[in-house]
């Protein structure tokens, strides 16, 4: 038995009040449950994202219970960053388990205007080691700060290299209807942005959210679905001073275990979404992953290779850094867009997806295929 996303819906992001967490959860879902052609009684599963907003000790029962629905598994899922994309490989899992027909995955938070100023930031330094870490003033933004100083210098590479990824995700997000960024930006722009953390200024990062995000998983194939055809998840440490030396291990076992699992490689992929939190980030999974060599993908960008009309388009909604980040959904975003663009392909692609939590903590990687 095989696995099929079926519908994948997501909203606009960025500042969204009135709307609550249920309520953009509940608005995702429908979305997705329509595209899919699928009803309320036909699901049988639900895989729900945390959220910082409004955390609760049963999520998922929560949002049935909101949703009206009436599923045999129900789960909330936390693996940071990672979380959306781990919850379609959970939903895989399941299905092709014979545990459920039907998963909806869904996320999503009004994490941009439901938080007091300075709360999303304390919660999200909860990453860092308690007590040697978060007590030297550790913050996410300054733990990727610290592995971009290293990638920076191990490859000779400049502020600037960074700044074309920033640069591409806005040139893409621009084409986007719902991104919260839109302005076209320069490399001048990017370098010119306030500090954050050093090498890091403000348009390496990406923003904080409203939005939400939902995924339907099931076991048949509904006349426009994706298969899902490799997924693997990578663990290598929670806390970046016990990161391995190659901090970006987890996602060279991952991707490595989905091609093949799917019986491919990098080059047989069409598409690609790669989690962007950081400029830096993308860079080195876009290395590790296998689509640049390494120190080589802020050249790649450059050259046009992941444009949007170029031999490997990457991240065609703007990604994190100009779409949005809605915490799990902004994961989520990046299959919703993949899935959208695979199913308009007039011909069969196959895209790769990596997400990860943390601080190159748990990675996630899968390989989707088109059906037609």
């Amino acid at each position: 038995m095989t696995a099929f996303i079926t519908g994948a819906a997501m909203t606009a992001f960025g500042k969204l009040a009135p709307r609550t967490t249920l309520d953009l959860q509940a608005e995702a879902a429908e979305a997705a449950l329509a595209d899919a052609g699928c009803t309320r009684a036909q699901v049988d599963g639900l895989l729900l994202g945390y959220s910082t907003v409004a955390p609760h000790l049963m999520p998922a029962t929560r949002f049935a219970e909101f949703f009206g629905l009436l599923p045999s598994y129900a789960h909330g899922v936390q693996a940071g960053g990672a979380t959306g994309l781990a919850m379609v490989a959970l939903a895989r899992h399941l299905v092709v388990a014979g545990a459920a027909r039907n998963v909806l995955v869904v996320a999503g938070e009004n994490r941009r205007t439901g938080h007091q100023p300075g709360d999303a930031a304390r919660t999200l330094a909860e990453v860092g080691e308690p007590d040697h870490e978060v007590t030297q003033g550790g913050s996410v933004p300054a733990y990727y700060g610290l592995v971009a100083s290293q990638y920076l210098h191990r490859y000779g590479l400049q502020e600037r290299d960074l700044a074309e990824l920033a640069v591409l995700m806005r040139r893409h997000a621009a084409m986007t209807d719902g991104a919260q960024f839109t302005t076209p930006i320069t490399v001048e722009d990017v370098i010119e942005s306030r500090p954050v953390a050093r090498p890091l200024k403000l348009l390496d990062c990406c923003p904080v959210s409203d939005g939400a995000a939902a995924i339907l998983v099931s076991a048949s194939d509904n006349g426009s679905a994706i298969q899902i055809t490799g997924t693997s998840q990578a663990h290598t440490h929670q806390h970046l001073t016990q990161a391995p030396d190659d901090v970006a291990l987890g996602a060279r076992q991952t991707a490595a275990a989905a091609f093949q699992q799917a019986g491919c490689t990098p080059r047989d992929i069409d598409r690609l979404a790669i989690y962007d939190s950081f400029t830096v980030t993308l860079a080195m999974f876009l290395e590790a992953c296998g689509f640049s060599a390494p120190g080589e993908a802020p050249a790649d960008t450059r050259a046009g290779r992941f444009a949007h009309d170029g031999p490997l388009p990457l991240n065609t909604h703007g990604g994190l850094l100009s779409y949005g980040h809605s915490g799990v959904a902004g994961g989520m975003a990046h299959i919703v867009e993949i899935t959208r663009k695979m199913r308009a392909s007039a011909k069969r692609e196959r895209g790769f997806i990596h997400a990860d939590g943390g601080v190159f903590s748990a990675n996630v990687s899968m390989v989707l295929e088109g059906c037609t």
